[in-house]
């Protein structure tokens, strides 16, 4: 007859070992990608701050929002999805996007980017609830991937961030450019707002279901 201590280690052996949650398979292409998208947004904050360099700092916030969409479809393509890639780059996303946001923030002198500090608050905060509001769902084990909403979200943003950055370029001889910023910086706030109440029914929707 066995003892309780010898049952006891016997089952620890035969029970599975479990792999690490972030391994080596994280050291991949789109995770390299996205690490790379997180550098250029630093580099961007830093153009910003130095002022004078505003076309060339739309064309490289274009060009880093964009890896989010080759991040994506790599991971999809050679199945490299992985734990560090799904914590990283919503949170690289939120950085350059809400990052840039806040930066702008500063330009108030003429001709100014067009961004106050509603806007901000609004983008920042519906951000902080949708994320919150993931990280309890998935807890949960309950699917809580971003919508159409959210992805129209992103990309009224992007837009209308771009717009911003070159508003503040004094070599560009549209004087109808702030008017068109200022329309794009209120429809994005709008739809933030809207997309952040779609994740709320959504989500209490889900909770709801037990």
């Amino acid at each position: 007859m066995s003892s309780p201590e010898t049952t006891t280690r016997t089952e620890a052996e035969s029970e599975p070992k479990r792999g690490a949650v972030i391994g080596r398979e994280s050291l991949n292409m789109p995770n390299f990608v996205t690490a790379t998208r997180l550098l250029l947004s630093i580099v961007l904050f830093s153009m910003i701050t130095t002022g004078g360099w505003w076309i060339s700092s739309a064309a490289l916030f274009v060009f880093a929002a964009s890896t989010d969409a080759l991040d994506g479809y790599l991971a999809r393509k050679y199945k490299q999805i992985t734990v560090l890639g799904r914590i990283l780059d919503p949170f690289v996303d939120k950085v350059i996007v809400c990052g840039t946001f806040v930066f702008l923030l500063e330009k108030q002198d003429a001709p100014g980017s067009g961004v106050n500090a509603w806007m901000v608050i609004l983008i920042i905060g519906r951000e902080m609830f949708v994320s919150s509001l993931r990280g309890i769902l998935e807890k949960e084990g309950k699917d809580f991937s971003a919508s159409l909403s959210g992805k129209l979200k992103m990309s009224v943003q992007c837009v209308a961030v771009t717009v911003s950055l070159l508003s503040l370029s004094t070599d560009l001889p549209w004087p109808w450019l702030p008017t068109v910023r200022d329309v794009l910086l209120w429809i994005a706030v709008a739809i933030t707002v809207w997309s952040g109440f779609v994740y709320l029914l959504r989500g209490f929707s889900l909770l709801r279901q037990g």
